[in-house]
């Protein structure tokens, strides 16, 4: 563990718990955990950051001064041989039972069960003995042997490792103080958060902005190595119980400990609540909170009143998860219907300079030449007020800012439906009173669609104006930042507000 400290260390009002993200990485997760820090300047914070292993990282932010202790935890360490002994033995035979039904899928009850074996064993409860003592590689074979016998023994002791390595080192840490603990997603982060919760009796928050367990099972179907497959009827293959099981119970078991444990569970839309459901976060828990923009910033941007042919943008990388390809095919078919459209993409293009190209190629196969522009990184304020439509293809998301920022300026969109788009986009349920639609949502990977959608807007300027200031009030009420800071300054202050409770009994 690497400790960094600004004196004086003390209890922290709002522990943040994150993984693989602020300070060490830049991105999206990052910078909201940054600028929500920022935001509540007069509150202090100990941040904690899991982080892939023990290298040394630079820092990408500056820490804003009311962080006042950073804690860095790698998931992953180099452990030293142990033979074991009797109390090594002792402690394996009490971890065993509920480590095996937290990787089931178990949840807080087994978690606590875990944390209740090493606190009563505290001597022998250290790495070494936990990941390469003869008693914890038996566990191993009884574990592997009573959930996937028929998969490779090597690659299930490698995913094992993998999986409670991560698990032991959240385990091990010290624990910070603070009033309240705040975890940016599940995962390790999450179990580090349900520690908290069970060892100090504060309250936890959990905030999601994707779902970590569905990014996990993701990942899992596209990992070739993990999949065991067996000839079935007709040669067709039949699919049985894999390693791909065993990520997924665990990941699965390690969130609901996380929901189970927290006080609150937020995130950005409806959508991910039905995932959140699923995983076992009680429905009475949930809340929305969505991402946050400059609001007066941007709706202060005019609107170009100098003549100019009609102009969508798409605001992004040019990189596959956009689905740029799908733009640009929507391009070609929208200039049939409104010959002197611009299209631009405004983004950076060397990320992925294959795709780009293949991008560049698409475009001059379809002569657009004249029609598609790629503008490369830009100023976003000296562009909207030229844009008439904005434009999403992408094939993942969770909130799309460009979408909200683009809607402060009144500029209506259309784009596919993933993530948040069409709540922001039509509204949410809840929406009181209804502001009505903003542009329109199309199916993923439909140029299309796309076209015909973009073509109704850039046709029909009643239509565009109406869905204009839909997007710029449901902007306004929603997704201001200010509103955003405040409904986070609200729920740290009734979370710090309460009394010290008596922490959760940990399994015996």
């Amino acid at each position: 563990m690497r400790l960094t400290t600004r004196p004086p260390a003390r209890e922290a009002d709002i522990c943040i718990v994150l993984e693989g993200a602020y300070p060490f990485i830049a991105g999206g997760v990052s910078s909201w955990t940054h600028e929500l820090i920022r935001a509540q300047s007069d509150l202090s914070f100990h941040l904690v950051t899991l982080t892939a292993d023990e290298t040394p990282k630079p820092l990408r932010f500056d820490l804003p001064a009311n962080v006042i202790q950073m804690t860095e935890i790698p998931l992953q360490c180099v452990e030293t041989r142990l033979e074991g002994g009797r109390e090594v033995e002792r402690l394996i035979g009490a971890l065993a039972e509920p480590l095996g039904r937290l990787c089931a899928g178990g949840g807080l009850e087994a978690f606590s069960g875990v944390l209740a074996a090493l606190k009563r064993h505290p001597r022998a409860a250290m790495r070494a003995a936990l990941m390469n003592s003869e008693a914890s590689f038996r566990m191993v074979q009884a574990m592997y042997e009573a959930t996937v016998p028929g998969s490779s023994f090597l690659n299930y002791f490698w995913s094992w490792r993998a999986l409670a390595g991560g698990l032991f080192s959240v385990l091990l840490a010290p624990l910070p103080r603070a009033r309240v603990y705040h975890a940016i997603s599940t995962g390790y982060a999450g179990l580090l958060a349900a520690r908290a919760a069970l060892e100090t009796g504060r309250p936890t928050l959990l905030t999601e902005h994707g779902i970590y367990t569905n990014e996990r099972r993701v990942e899992i179907a596209m990992a070739e190595w993990l999949a065991d497959r067996l000839p079935g009827l007709l040669g067709i293959e039949a699919r049985r119980r894999d390693l791909r099981d065993v990520w997924i119970d665990a990941f699965t078991g390690y969130s609901r400990a996380c929901y189970e444990a927290c006080s609150r569970i937020t995130t950005l839309y409806t959508g991910n609540q039905v995932l959140q459901l699923r995983d076992g976060a009680p429905a009475d828990r949930l809340r929305i909170i969505p991402n946050g923009i400059d609001y007066e910033g941007f709706s202060a941007i005019p609107r170009d009143p100098a003549p100019r042919p009609p102009t969508v943008a798409l605001i992004g990388r040019a990189v596959p998860i956009k689905d740029v390809k799908t733009y640009i095919r929507a391009a070609a078919l929208l200039r049939a219907k409104v010959p002197e459209v611009r299209v631009l993409l405004l983004g950076p293009t060397e990320e992925d300079p294959i795709y780009f190209r293949e991008c560049e190629e698409l475009v001059a196969h379809l002569g657009l030449q004249g029609t598609f522009e790629f503008a490369g990184r830009v100023k976003l304020h000296d562009y909207l007020g030229k844009v008439d439509v904005v434009v999403l293809t992408s094939i993942s998301e969770a909130q799309p800012l460009v979408l909200l920022e683009a809607g402060a300026a009144g500029v209506p969109s259309v784009a596919t439906d993933v993530g948040s788009c069409r709540d922001i986009i039509e509204g949410r349920a809840d929406e009181d009173p209804p502001l009505g639609p903003a542009g329109f949502v199309t199916p993923l990977a439909d140029p299309t669609a796309t076209a015909e959608g973009i073509a109704a807007l850039l046709l029909d300027p009643a239509l565009r104006a109406r869905c204009g200031e839909a997007i710029r009030q449901r902007t306004e009420r929603s997704y201001n930042k200010q509103v955003v800071d405040r409904l986070y300054r609200e729920l740290y202050e009734e979370h710090l507000a309460l009394p010290d409770r008596p922490a959760p009994r940990v399994a015996a």
